[in-house]
């Protein structure tokens, strides 16, 4: 099988005794929607600045379409493009000039392709980065990211602040993206919801560890949402839960032994859960 990218033992530490990430290791097939989670602190961001090699690791390998990152980081960015929420576009510049520096930087970029991109999102490149909205500014770094043929592309909470009607625009984006043969995507977000539509592969990272990583259809099928009488739970099926809660005269849990409750249970409703939902039950846990 062929790999994008290829973790393996990452560490990093920003001050001593603060590891940020503990050895984690993942690997994301040629071809596949990837989606990163976990909360605010657990390492995402960390992860994808160790990725583009923005900061240096302590430990580990990184690998991106088979290649050492620090031995091919020129060829290996060639071949990215990227989406951050904020911080990598100069607010200062109109739009024209920002795609300046942009263009210069890559072998494959494609003017043609651009100049489509800025017509389809309706963008006006005289205009100051500063004068977009958040979503226009979303619009145009993915116009610049698709500019010069990408076949992986790191998106690191790209919706985030986004209404509804941009979020589901962005997304059909990232559809289109991946018609074309043998792209991929790499998408940190705490908007589970996007990667309900979207995401082939979920991974969920807690403090610096990876707890997850699965198909996402996998992942739901094993899982279920379980709701019932609170008389229902004993000792021993109250094992077979990742997290419960209990109000009144009533329960409702997510498992990962959904088989073994339905036995057990057989007067309880067995719902299938969102990422959202795993997600959250893990991190209650």
């Amino acid at each position: 099988m062929d790999y994008v990218i290829e973790i393996n033992g990452l560490e990093k530490s920003y001050t001593k005794g603060s590891q940020i990430l503990k050895g984690i290791d993942f690997k994301i097939e040629k071809g596949i929607v990837a989606g990163f989670i976990g909360m605010n602190g657990a390492g995402k961001t960390t992860t994808i600045k160790l990725m583009l090699n923005l900061i240096k690791k302590d430990a580990g390998e990184i690998k991106l379409f088979g290649k050492d990152l620090n031995e091919n980081e020129k060829e290996i960015k060639n071949r990215i493009g990227i989406v951050f929420d904020q911080g990598y576009l100069y607010e200062d510049l109109k739009l024209s000039d920002m795609k300046k520096i942009f263009a210069g930087a890559y072998s494959n970029w494609d003017e043609d392709n651009y100049k489509k991109y800025i017509t389809l999102f309706q963008l006006d490149e005289k205009q100051r980065i500063k004068q977009l909205s958040k979503g226009m500014k979303m619009k145009f770094s993915l116009a610049l990211a698709l500019s010069h043929h990408a076949d992986l592309l790191i998106m690191d909470e790209p919706t985030s602040g986004l209404d509804p009607k941009v979020r589901n625009e962005f997304i059909d984006m990232i559809r289109t993206f991946m018609e074309e043969d043998g792209k991929t995507v790499f998408f940190s977000t705490h908007i589970t919801t996007d990667l309900d539509k979207i995401a082939d592969r979920i991974i969920m990272l807690n403090q610096g560890e990876v707890i997850l990583n699965k198909e996402k259809d996998v992942l739901l099928e094993e899982h279920a949402l379980v709701k019932g009488e609170k008389q229902m739970l004993n000792s021993s099926n109250r094992t077979q839960f990742i997290s419960l809660s209990e109000r009144g005269f009533s329960f409702e849990g997510l498992t990962g032994q959904k088989e073994k409750l339905k036995r057990e249970m057989e007067n309880a409703l067995f719902e299938k859960p969102t990422i959202e939902d795993v997600m959250i039950a893990y991190m209650e846990r």
